[in-house]
């Protein structure tokens, strides 16, 4: 196999070209394969492969700098780097990481998770390269679903004026996650219309530069077209931002990838080349449904997703929104290019004009929904947990600071596992917490979850959160919304305080603290803003020992304020823990592993309460 010669650029420059064909067929199986056994992004990096190979060629990214935006379609260029042999153990603790990270390959030039980053990276490489006299090519690599995000307009408002040679490479699959939605994904269907034209331009660069005087009859003759051509069609939205414009290319014909990159690489100016692309390539049942093919956990190739489903917290919140969408029209659901991951599908389907997919611009659907909450209406903004940390100005300055009823249903909330330290969410409860007036539940059930998104849209004011975790619940499967604080299981030796899904491992500790003779008080949070200090401060008052467990950071974690609370209320305990996640960026790796990792499963909570008490 062809595959198997491949461990750095020069094995790949010594294949013949008709040869890279073969090879993207070959990393196309194993891509499959690979995603198959581990989970992963699978149809972004189909997409891809042609373009990785292609981007390989003709750069070299030991010294150059590719930049990923979002970094999902990066398996390919991982596997391209000398890590195709560690690839079964892509996402897993202490593995391979499912995005680009700079500590785990110099080829990796920056770090990325989010969308919409890449333009405005590759900018400060080419700026940091031209001032330091460095020697380097920068390639910022964009899906179109990142130009739905408005960082990425901010960059390429940049780079135009700037000069600087760098190489935008916007693959356009028509796809985010689903389809792409807004006035730019129009506009790049209009472009897509134009490769005949791209193609004679090419060729005629091609034959001037071979021509004595050529580069200089080129540039004459390319003004005078560039007249002509406004005159008559407009000039594109790229052009006119200050970029040489090269497109639509067809992102599976690797040869003329090859060719186009190698033209763009010339230029010495800011250069960016349209590549259309199908996600799922390759991959029939990926083909057919690239969506559900983003991002999949393990399956068997030859059958596909076969269908096995797990209620998750996420899919009672959608039918719960959509039950609640019956009795109050009011009621509109905003989702950030997200839909099926938020559970909001149902709701898209039932109510299709009260239902806004705005792209991937969490800032502006924070904003527009304090606009919609100003005047009447109820808005629930369903999003990821670290990806609302990119709207935290907007949460106070256009939501609490007017005090408006707009509802955060903060999903993924907490440790997310596989998709590492880019997505777990581990922030939100400190920032906020911080935000005056603001309600933030934390339910620990389905159950629950139901019933508190119902009192946040029929009762609660003003902004509120509901903040829940990936996947399904555990043992606890009561439901208490109107109750700040819970005593689930009553003691008298140490206090166990937790929140949200983690109770679980709190009632599984309780339980062997008593084989031992230690009778803990378990209390439950339903909302940690407010916080129910006076719960509290009676049993520590009681048991004289207590201990926080929490699945954040440490900064501005619950722990934190309770023990603020006691010594404010001269309720100080005998001795306390407070257990979470420390002062660290959390990495990849399945969810128990993480919990037993950082001190935060039922074995740990029992040995750090006996410590309390010896």
């Amino acid at each position: 196999m062809l595959l198997e010669t491949q461990n750095s650029r020069a094995d790949l420059l010594a294949l013949e070209e008709r040869d890279l064909d073969k090879l993207c067929a070959e990393i196309r199986t194993f891509l499959v394969e690979g995603v198959a056994e581990t989970g992963g992004h699978l149809a972004s990096n189909l997409g891809v492969v042609e373009l990785t190979v292609a981007l390989h060629r003709v750069f070299d990214f030991e010294r150059d700098r590719l930049v990923f935006d979002v970094g999902h379609q990066s398996y390919t260029h991982k596997i391209l780097t000398g890590r195709r042999d560690a690839f079964g153990s892509l996402r897993k603790l202490n593995g391979l990481s499912g995005f680009p990270d700079p500590r785990e390959s110099d080829t990796d030039a920056f770090i990325a998770g989010h969308a919409s980053t890449a333009i405005s990276t590759g900018l400060g490489l080419a700026r940091a390269r031209t001032l330091l006299g460095a020697d380097y090519q920068v390639v910022s690599l964009v899906g179109d679903g990142a130009l739905t995000g408005g960082l990425s307009y901010e960059g390429l408002s940049n780079v135009g004026p700037s000069g600087e040679p760098m190489i935008v490479v916007l693959n356009d699959n028509g796809m985010s996650i689903t389809e792409n939605v807004g006035g730019f994904a129009k506009y790049l269907t209009r472009l897509r219309l134009r490769p005949g034209y791209n193609r004679l331009k090419h060729a005629y660069r091609q034959v001037t530069d071979k021509l004595p005087g050529g580069r200089a009859l080129y540039r004459v003759t390319h003004r005078a077209k560039n007249r002509v051509k406004n005159f008559l069609f407009g000039c594109s939205f790229f052009e006119n931002l200050g970029f040489h414009y090269m497109g639509p290319v067809d992102g599976h014909n690797i040869k003329l990838l090859i060719r186009t990159l190698q033209w763009a690489k010339r230029l010495d100016e800011p250069v960016l080349v349209h590549v259309k692309t199908k996600k799922g390539k390759g991959y029939p049942p990926s083909e057919r449904e690239p969506d559900e093919y983003h991002g999949v956990g393990s399956f068997s190739p030859a059958e596909g997703l076969n269908g096995h489903w797990k209620k998750s917290f996420s899919d009672v919140f959608g039918a719960s929104l959509a039950a609640l969408g019956k009795e109050e029209p009011r009621l509109v659901a905003i989702t950030a290019a997200m839909q099926p991951g938020t559970g909001l599908v149902e709701f898209g389907d039932s109510f299709p004009d009260r239902f806004y997919d705005v792209g991937i611009a969490e800032g502006h659907a924070v904003t527009m929904a304090a606009g919609m909450a100003k005047d009447g209406l109820i808005p629930v903004f369903a999003v990821y947990s670290s990806f609302l940390q990119r709207a935290y100005d907007m949460l106070i300055h256009d939501v609490a600071i007017s005090d408006l009823h707009v509802i955060l249903a903060v999903d993924r909330a907490g440790l997310v596992g596989a998709d590492g330290k880019t997505h777990q969410g581990v922030f939100d409860v400190g920032f906020l917490s911080q935000i005056p007036g603001i309600t933030i539940y934390c339910p620990a059930s389905f159950a629950e979850l139901d019933d508190m998104l119902r009192r946040a849209v029929t009762v609660d004011k003003g902004p509120v959160a509901i903040r829940y975790p990936r996947g399904g619940e555990g043992i606890y499967r009561a439901s208490n919304p109107d109750v700040p604080a819970t005593i689930l299981r009553a003691g008298e030796q140490v206090t166990l305080v937790s929140y949200g899904i983690l109770i679980n491992e709190c009632l599984a500790a309780a339980e062997m603290l008593e084989q031992q003779g230690i009778r803990a008080e378990v209390i439950k949070l339903g909302t940690i803003k407010p916080l129910d200090m006076d719960t509290i401060c009676e049993s520590v008052g009681r048991t004289g020992h207590l201990l926080v467990v929490e699945d954040q950071v440490e900064a501005g974690g619950v722990g934190e304020r309770i023990l603020a609370g006691l010594a404010k209320a001269g309720a100080a305990p005998k001795s306390a823990a407070l257990l979470n996640l420390g002062d660290e960026f959390i990495p990849h790796g399945e969810v128990p592993e993480l919990l037993a990792r950082y001190g935060l499963d039922a074995q740990a909570i029992v040995g750090r309460a006996m410590d309390l008490r010896s």
